[in-house]
């Protein structure tokens, strides 16, 4: 889209959206940035810098004296803002696709319930090992952390952007056509933000394909039971390449001319009945980057970086040198015969139970925190087979301990530093001390990040 001369609006000045409205008004665009809540005296200057108008704590009517709006993804279409523009029919758009427009570079975007952040570090080393030997740069953007509208621009044709992209992200995407698309899994998860609806929140991911075209691929995990009917059933309604990843040799048999397979401790490539070697297990599952999903994570990244064409030496490299990503199952120490493991991004009930069958042997589980609606009972079985106990803290420690007494010994913690201490006390030497919450931090913490590293903090204080 040409923005020279358009009158835009943006929704939101937190790091999305201040880098929106920092791309456009490069671009020609006369922007207007509203904040519901307040702006920085250090984002008000960064934005008087570039001449950007703004408002602060509430909306105005001027939002929408716009041709278009954008908005951050935190804002949902249900916020009185969003709504009005929308009844005024002003074209709305996410920032990964205002982004877009303005990207040269061949485009990978991953998105997904769980392993979508794991899976796009790995891609993005993986990219990053080729573009050495090559000479192309590789670029880390979207959900992960970086704005992709910081980037966008700086990007050339011959580039690769690896963007981690959210429910969020993608619902205001029209144009947005990643060269490779990957969707980890979809299970639920932020259904609050869609009215408990999970084909609403799987049309939110789907837009990643949505402007996909013969010359694009979409990789999906073939052992989803929903994205198998999805894309399987609708085989050869879809314009692009689709490429189904799995463990086991059922994606084999599925009929796909194109797989990708985890059998034998072995990933393999299947084309038109034969299997091509690529790179075994034991290279990968080691340290903290072990477990069935990482099995997941690593197939879908090495199908990606196939569709990419991206050379099997970088690709083996960089995936022997990977170590996993912070607070994703991430093991922190071993103290008196006791591992502990910070998985402080499982905000959902299906990431705490990956982290639950990851981890060998017994557990002492810490879980909570503001509660989604979780239902605890999907995780009875393996609570009652590995879980010595569990301590449950933040909003939703009375509803864990509702869903696990009577299968295993359950305490409430006032703190997380609290429950670090009652996890000492508790798990014998040979168990394993796992914070997996389950739930969203925002009861207690400003964020996963601030929750995990705060864990490994008292962890490293705990006396020997």
């Amino acid at each position: 889209m040409d923005v020279k001369g358009k009158k835009v609006s943006v929704i939101g000045a937190r790091r999305s959206g201040l880098a929106a409205a920092e791309l456009l008004a490069e671009a020609g665009a006369t922007v207007f940035v509203s904040e519901l809540g307040r702006i920085s005296p250090v984002e008000a200057d960064r934005l008087a810098a570039r001449g950007i108008a703004w408002e602060a704590e509430g909306h105005s009517g001027r939002v929408c004296d716009a041709d278009f709006c954008v908005v951050s993804p935190g804002i949902p279409r249900t916020a009185g803002v969003v709504r009005q523009v929308l009844r005024e029919g002003i074209p709305l758009f996410s920032e990964i696709e205002a982004a877009s427009w303005f990207c040269s570079a061949r485009v990978a975007g991953i998105t997904g319930t769980d392993g979508k952040t794991t899976t796009a570090t790995l891609l993005h080393s993986i990219a990053e090992a080729d573009g050495a030997a090559k000479g192309y740069r590789a670029f880390s953007a979207g959900n992960i952390g970086v704005p992709f509208s910081s980037l966008a621009a700086g990007m050339a044709s011959g580039d690769l952007a690896v963007v981690e992209l959210s429910s969020y992200q993608l619902e205001g995407c029209v144009s947005f056509r990643p060269d490779v698309a990957v969707i980890t899994n979809i299970t639920p998860d932020h259904l609050d933000r869609y009215d408990g609806d999970m084909g609403a929140y799987a049309a939110a991911k789907y837009r990643i394909y949505a402007a996909q075209g013969p010359s694009d691929t979409l990789v999906y995990n073939y052992d989803d039971p929903l994205l198998r009917e999805h894309f399987h059933a609708g085989r050869g309604a879809f314009p692009f390449r689709i490429v189904p990843f799995g463990v086991g040799e059922e994606v084999i048999r599925s009929g796909a001319s194109e797989a990708f397979f985890f059998g034998d401790g072995v990933i393999s490539r299947w084309n038109r009945g034969t299997a091509d070697q690529v790179i075994a297990g034991a290279e990968f599952l080691k340290g903290s980057f072990r477990g069935q999903h990482n099995i997941y994570n690593t197939l879908a990244a090495v199908a990606a970086s196939d569709a990419l064409g991206i050379s099997r030496d970088a690709l083996r490299t960089a995936i022997a040198e990977f170590r996993g990503v912070e607070h994703r199952q991430e093991f922190v120490r071993c103290l008196d015969g006791v591992d502990w493991i910070n998985d402080s991004k499982a905000t959902n009930i299906n990431a705490l139970l990956q982290a639950l069958n990851a981890v060998p042997g017994r557990i002492v589980l810490i879980a909570g925190g503001r509660d989604k609606g979780n239902d605890y009972s999907v995780l009875d079985p393996v609570v009652g087979r590995k879980v010595a106990a569990v301590i449950a803290i933040g909003e939703s420690r009375e509803k864990i301990i509702r869903a696990f007494a009577g299968i295993t010994p359950t305490v409430q913690a006032e703190s997380l530093e609290a429950a670090v201490d009652l996890a000492r006390k508790t798990a014998a030497r040979g168990e394993t001390v796992l914070f997996s919450p389950g739930c969203a931090s925002f009861d207690m913490f400003e964020n996963f990040e601030e929750r995990g590293r705060l864990f490994k903090h008292y962890t490293g204080l705990l006396g020997s």
